[in-house]
């Protein structure tokens, strides 16, 4: 059932509202199963009944109207169980409920599996038989498939206010959950973003001229053809006659009226060109898709393929015309760096991806760059999302799409109160960071670019904790040479100085590839990453190190950091190299010295072995955002799994406090450089633990200085003996936010006051 399961879900995921998807479920599965009827029930909470929402196979004048009770019948068994029901023979069951007004009452045969989401029973998708019949495993399973399409297409459309299952007035507060990215509420318009040559990414769009449109596409079409004819030219002499019989194809395909001629009429009907085309495309791949001769369904790809070359000629012409409103709100499938870069600074209010985690890079960028972010956001229906409204809660990971008038009221007031707070917080500009009984702790800036430090980064900092490198080489198209590095590692030592730089070594791999040097593998957070590829290519690792150690003559403020590290042979073997390139360095004649080296310690073999590795460097370096996701076994970037992830959970505090005794063992100092570092809740146990200095994004320095210079070491560290006392990450947290509102800052992590 492989082939029309992806034809449905493709079907699903075009569809423009939530009616025209309950249709092609209810219809495709019919005829798939080969059943007597399919509906769909879904849930209203308010009035605890199960609404008959469609169906093919029973009477239409039912749907809408028919409500059965909530934990009645075989409906209500489904949703009481939240797993399948299989009966031969329904009526005959203690839990059937005769619901005459359907007609469902002459079917026998009955499963129903549940539609879930995270992990509500939002409604029930229901098939029947008028024989007898028990359901194949295989049948079961590809109605839980379709069902888990259905769940997000029923999310989205309760948040945007199309589905309204009861008689009364809906709730007014309905919104699209994620999860935290950046904190902090943004109004604004949606922009949506996408993949170039992606299809299924293109989202909606209305035109204003439509022949303006048309032009632009009968360009690419042109140019396409023009394209194809050359390949085939290119390829006569080497492809045989019916090989090149594709490229034949192609060419009638665009000279056919169907194809140009449904893809215009689109765009006169109001879509821009892209959105058109993939309409057209799919449409006709799925005449394709539907055939029973294998070798003409085939075909399907390669109509697919010719769409995907038209829209790149496309958006060849597009790129240069987008706009971006001011309060423009990024949205996509997985927003990335690159397209966040590409929107004015002033005119950027927030990102909203589909993809990604609280602890992923786009994430921690929009933290840095202090913009709201919600991530994870999988219901998101991206294509449909272009050119609205939305209210964006980086707090709690919320976005409402065409608030009602009583929700943006309150977000307003809410986000005055965020204003307020936020000028409260310039008082602290300039005072020491230091604990109300007179402990120090030096507060230190992350950042891969020197044009990400702010004024009040470079002003409030203490230094730089982790200067990412791998930043500068991501976006070029070759490595960086050495006098390259020389000039980008100069410049923000010399912006710093006297303070320290900490320059982290390159940390590619994982979930940071650079483009001229991929590294395919099918787990790369724990594949080849980090150190591990710097010592097995000592000639990008030296060039980088010798890069570093020049930047810093005569301001001799570079600290060098090693990451990755998963045993003491590889901080032997790095250190190794390190003295190679300062004795190089030194017999051609520059007077460089050696700085002073640490180890990030993200992986839990290092914590088991911090006392080896402190005896070998001069400072350890936590990263909490690897070590929890390792630790936990849990991807930080994947959506699935994001509840399981938390820097609070008992075994990261335990292993945080083992680190810290460790390094006391060769006083050796430790800093926080991951997420945990900048929150302002988590910063409190990390300063009960004896962190000696923390290093986070801009953003966060005055938030966290405010907590710091509002408790002391000793309530700090009875804060951390309670959470260690605690068996969850969400009694940690709650314990948290409990002591932040006795102290006046619950602001400092949540909207408002």
């Amino acid at each position: 059932m492989l082939d029309p399961l992806h034809r449905i879900v493709k079907e699903v995921n075009a569809a423009s509202d939530l009616q025209e998807v309950l249709q092609i479920i209810v219809q495709q599965v019919k005829q798939t199963i080969e059943v007597d009827v399919c509906s769909v029930y879904l849930t209203d909470f308010e009035r605890r009944s199960h609404v008959l929402m469609a169906t093919d196979g029973l009477r239409l004048e039912a749907v809408g109207k028919v409500s059965l009770p909530y934990h009645r019948g075989l409906i209500g068994l489904v949703c009481e169980r939240a797993e399948p029901v299989n009966v031969a023979d329904a009526p005959s069951h203690n839990r059937y409920l005769f619901a005459n007004e359907t007609g469902e009452t002459q079917y026998k045969g009955f499963l129903g599996v549940p539609i879930i989401q995270n992990p509500k029973v939002l409604g029930v998708l229901v098939v029947r038989q008028i024989e007898m019949r028990t359901f194949a495993d295989n049948e079961v399973t590809f109605l839980f498939t379709l069902a888990a399409q259905l769940a997000g297409a029923i999310t989205h459309a309760q948040a945007s206010g199309q589905l309204v299952t009861s008689e009364e007035t809906a709730p007014p507060k309905r919104f699209l959950q994620g999860r935290p990215g950046s904190p902090g509420v943004a109004f604004g318009t949606t922009v949506v973003v996408y993949p170039p040559a992606d299809l299924d990414a293109v989202p909606d769009k209305k035109v204003q001229d439509p022949d303006v449109e048309e032009e632009e596409f009968r360009t690419a079409v042109a140019a396409v053809i023009q394209d194809l004819m050359a390949l085939e030219d290119r390829f006569e002499d080497s492809l045989p006659a019916e090989d090149r019989a594709l490229f034949d194809a192609w060419l009638m395909m665009l000279g056919s009226d169907s194809l140009i001629g449904d893809t215009v009429q689109r765009i006169h009907q109001g879509h821009w060109a892209p959105g058109a085309l993939r309409q057209t495309i799919e449409e006709h791949a799925k005449v394709f898709d539907a055939m029973e001769d294998v070798y003409l369904r085939e075909r399907a790809s390669d109509v697919r393929d010719l769409g995907r070359r038209i829209l790149m000629h496309l958006q060849q012409s597009v790129e240069s015309q987008v706009e971006y409103p001011q309060g423009t709100i990024l949205v996509g499938d997985e927003v990335s760096a690159m397209q966040l870069a590409e929107v004015p600074k002033d005119r950027l209010a927030g990102i909203v991806s589909a993809r990604g985690a609280s602890f992923s890079h786009v994430a921690i960028l929009a933290r840095a760059l202090d913009i709201p972010a919600v991530m994870g956001m999988s219901d998101l229906p991206v294509t449909r999302m272009d050119d609205r409204f939305i209210i964006l809660d980086g707090y709690v990971g919320r976005v409402y799409v065409s608030p009602a008038p009583s929700v943006l009221q309150e977000y307003r007031r809410l986000a005055e109160e965020d204003r307020e707070l936020s000028e409260e917080l310039q008082v602290n500009k300039g005072l020491p960071c230091e604990t109300t009984d007179g402990v120090g702790v030096p507060l230190y800036l992350n950042t891969g670019l020197v044009s990400e430090m702010n004024t009040t980064g470079i002003e409030e900092s203490a230094g730089v904790g982790l200067y990412r490198t791998e930043l500068p080489f991501m976006v070029r198209d070759s490595f960086p040479g050495e006098s390259v590095q020389v000039a980008n590692y100069r410049k923000v030592l010399r912006t710093l100085h006297p303070r320290p730089v900490i320059i982290r070594t390159l940390d590619i791999g994982g979930d940071k590839p650079l483009p001229y040097f991929p590294v395919e593998e099918q787990n790369p957070f724990l594949g080849w990453r980090g150190i591990r590829i710097s010592l097995d290519h000592p000639e990008i690792f030296l060039t980088q190190v010798r890069a570093m150690l020049r930047a810093a003559i005569g301001l001799n403020n570079l600290r060098l950091l090693l990451p990755m590290i998963s045993n003491v042979d590889e901080v032997d073997d790095a250190l190794a190299l390190i003295q190679r390139a300062h004795d190089e360095l030194t017999e051609e004649g520059y007077d460089v010295s050696m700085p002073k080296i640490g180890v990030m310690i993200e992986v839990p073999a290092a914590v088991y072995q911090v006392e080896g590795l402190a005896r070998r460097v001069d400072f350890l370096s936590v990263g909490t955002n690897d070590l929890t996701q390792y630790l936990l076994a849990v991807d930080r970037n994947n959506t699935h799994v994001a509840d399981i992830y938390s820097d609070l959970h008992p075994a990261v505090l335990r292993a945080l406090i083992q680190i810290v005794a460790g390094a006391k063992t060769y006083h050796r100092e430790v800093s926080v450089c991951g997420e945990m570092a900048g929150n302002p809740a988590t910063a409190v146990l990390l300063l009960g633990m004896g962190v000696e200095s923390l290093s986070m994004n801009s953003g966060s320095l005055l938030r966290v200085k405010w907590v710091i210079r509002s408790v002391s070491k000793a309530r700090a560290k009875a804060l951390l003996q309670a959470a260690l006392r605690c068996e969850r990450a969400s009694e940690v947290k709650a314990l948290l936010v409990n002591a932040l509102d006795d102290m006046g800052l619950g602001g400092l992590i949540r909207a408002g006051r």
